[in-house]
């Protein structure tokens, strides 16, 4: 089914590595004009820019923090400036973290929530005025929001929050015709969570339906259904990309 994609305007955050260099290029091979942000890495931005213009012209990968509100403001206006309105918001920016509760100090609380809370609002605050009426904003959380994990309360505690800003977000803006979603991927391939010992992944995959762990195309396939025609009286969901664990 066509998705309606061609020429779409497209923000995501964190595009350079993983599943958002995935998704990022998904939509630049749909026929999307992609913008796209990372923090330090020069190099992956550049190898992410040379990909992106074998998808034609009117991509860009800047350099901004958005986990700060400057940052974010910085990253809404270069969108603004190179695309005009927006069309799509990916909020894919996360980090992962691995610390037993009693070990968790609060410089780590706030690094996990920091990077996988803070910086969707801060982003989508900053992009809100421009993104265009029937816009979608697809945020990417964690099949772990809902279960728990051992050694990540602060981890899950961040996806779980994401849950109850997508709710949020979309009646405030649903008025407009902006549907707000969210992705929940299981363990991905490519992700901080991959290196996971191998016994570890095995358990994990012998807990999945499918029989094996997520890669980054099966997430981004969900957000570009999620940003598309398809999806057009879809708001406030959660589409758990997980393989069924």
């Amino acid at each position: 089914m066509d998705q309606g994609l061609a020429g779409k305007r497209v923000l995501v955050t964190g595009g350079t590595k993983g599943i958002g260099r995935c998704i990022a290029l998904s939509f630049a091979r749909a026929g999307s004009r992609v913008v796209t942000c990372h923090r330090s890495d020069s190099e992956a931005a550049e190898d992410l820019a040379r990909a992106l213009k074998e998808h034609g012209d009117g991509h860009l990968v800047v350099r901004a923090d958005v986990t700060t509100r400057d940052g974010a403001e910085q990253f809404a206006e270069a969108a603004r400036r190179a695309l005009g309105t927006v069309d799509v918001l990916v909020n894919n920016l996360g980090v992962d973290g691995g610390v037993a509760f009693p070990d968790l100090d609060a410089d780590e609380w706030q690094r996990v929530i920091d990077h996988n809370v803070t910086a969707a609002y801060l982003v989508t605050h900053a992009a809100v005025g421009v993104l265009g009426d029937g816009a979608s904003v697809v945020n990417i959380g964690s099949s772990v929001a809902l279960r728990g994990r051992s050694n990540g309360v602060h981890y899950t505690a961040s996806k779980a929050a994401l849950i109850g800003f997508t709710r949020g977000l979309c009646k405030d803006l649903g008025p407009r015709g902006i549907r707000v979603n969210l992705v929940s991927p299981g363990l991905t391939e490519t992700e901080p969570g991959a290196a996971l010992p191998p016994h570890v992944v095995e358990r994990i995959v012998g807990m999945t339906a499918l029989g094996r762990i997520c890669r980054p195309e099966d997430v981004a396939d969900a957000v570009l259904f999620l940003a598309g025609d398809g999806s057009r009286y879809i708001s406030g969901a959660t589409l758990n990309v997980d393989g069924g664990i």
